[in-house]
């Protein structure tokens, strides 16, 4: 079964949709391909260094910093139930279009599953930059792709367009929110459901 999952490599409900996921393929006993969908929550975004996570948070709600800090908490804890570490303390916020490039130059190595998880964390385990190019190619040679190969890539506008049709797609489908998962392209499921809620979407469009 082909399983297409819309998300953003800065969004944390994704990290813990990719976890939930996981546990419904433990009892799913049929093959799956999962293929990963460009979706940028904020194209807008810079690329240069941001505000805190907490201080845009707040910005964006029109909320207290203490209010945007306690939301962030909740969210590390839901996150540490799934074995997850969530630290957005540090997290590096930034424009996430190089890392959707990244992500399909991967897949055309047959790697984009471990570049996702290596980017989920990168940027909400371990506080790298996630607009950083140079930390880009250096996490994609983690995973003994060509960090050279890369770094040449992503100073050029390759996979642009392999991105905006994902993500025009997205908008034909009507997606507005991430995570979202289409199974064998006739069932979709919005946001991080729970494992049993994935597992039961799967076995219906099987």
């Amino acid at each position: 079964m082909k399983v297409e999952i819309w998300s953003d490599v800065v969004c944390p409900w994704c990290y813990i949709g990719k976890r939930r996921l996981e546990q419904a393929l433990n009892d799913y006993t049929s093959d799956v391909d999962i293929v990963w969908r460009s979706f940028e929550l904020d194209p807008a975004e810079s690329t240069e260094p941001a505000e805190a996570l907490d201080e845009a948070l707040a910005a964006k709600y029109g909320t207290p910093i203490e209010n945007a800090r306690a939301m962030l908490e909740q969210m590390a804890r839901t996150g540490a139930e799934e074995g997850l570490e969530l630290n957005f303390d540090v997290a590096r916020r930034g424009n996430t279009l190089d890392a959707h490039r990244l992500l399909h130059f991967a897949a055309g190595r047959g790697m984009q599953p471990e570049m996702k998880e290596r980017l989920f964390r990168a940027y909400m385990t371990e506080g790298v930059p996630i607009a950083d190019r140079g930390e880009l190619a250096r996490l994609a040679g983690e995973l003994g792709l060509d960090a050279h190969e890369v770094g040449a890539m992503l100073e050029t506008d390759q996979f642009v367009d392999e991105v905006r049709a994902d993500q025009l797609r997205a908008r034909q489908l009507g997606i507005r929110g991430v995570p979202f998962f289409v199974f064998a392209g006739r069932v979709g499921v919005s946001g991080a459901q729970p494992a049993g809620v994935l597992l039961d979407a799967m076995r219906q469009a099987a």
